[in-house]
């Protein structure tokens, strides 16, 4: 009975220290990753480009260029206009006569007719809308798949800052000063490893 309990106590401390490597690696990752001065120190380049690259699809641009590519092979949209005048809209309707039902009437056919008229023109105008659309609904999953990859990039930690903060994570613990190079501070800045995903 003592070998059984010797063994699950063994496993138990043997647990522990996994469990507070974890911890401490855990805590050196996420510092690593939010340390943002010192990846624009080390890379301003790819720290730049990575977020220019977010900046740019949380602002919308990849809908834009699509609409400035529909607008440069199909030509501008026309616009709606706003209202028509009342002045126009009083003198149609005068000429139409007095009787509020027959008026009704004459404009819902009219108008009727008017569409199934342009229909064709309606439905060809329709097909280029419907393309578009298809191309946006296409590209979307590659730019929300880029923006995540750009995001992943941009908090993702380089290997120095990782050694570096692994190394004042394991001092904290330890009840050192929080310095890399301090006794039991870890391994020195750039000897520290990403941890295996």
């Amino acid at each position: 009975m003592a070998a059984r309990t010797s063994a699950a106590r063994a496993e138990v401390v043997a647990a522990r220290e996994g469990l507070a490597e974890e911890a401490v690696r855990l805590e050196a990752a996420g510092r690593a990753a939010v340390d943002i001065p010192a990846r624009i120190r080390r890379e301003p380049v790819k720290v730049a480009g990575a977020a220019s690259g977010a900046a740019f699809l949380l602002l919308g641009g990849p809908r834009r260029v699509v609409r400035g590519i529909r607008r440069a092979v199909f030509g501008p949209e026309a616009e709606i206009p706003k209202s028509m005048l009342p002045d126009e809209v009083e003198k149609t309707l005068r000429k139409l006569g007095p009787d509020g039902e027959k008026v009704r009437g004459t404009l819902e056919r009219e108008f009727a007719q008017y569409l199934e008229d342009r229909a064709p023109q309606r439905r060809e105008r329709d097909l280029g809308a419907a393309a578009g659309g298809m191309l946006t609904n296409l590209l979307r999953p590659l730019s929300l798949r880029a923006g995540r990859e750009l995001v992943e990039r941009f908090f993702d930690s380089d290997g120095a800052t990782f050694g570096e903060a692994i190394g004042r994570a394991r001092a904290r613990q330890s009840g050192g000063s929080g310095k890399p190079g301090a006794p039991g501070a870890g391994p020195a800045p750039g000897n520290g490893s990403k941890p295996q995903a």
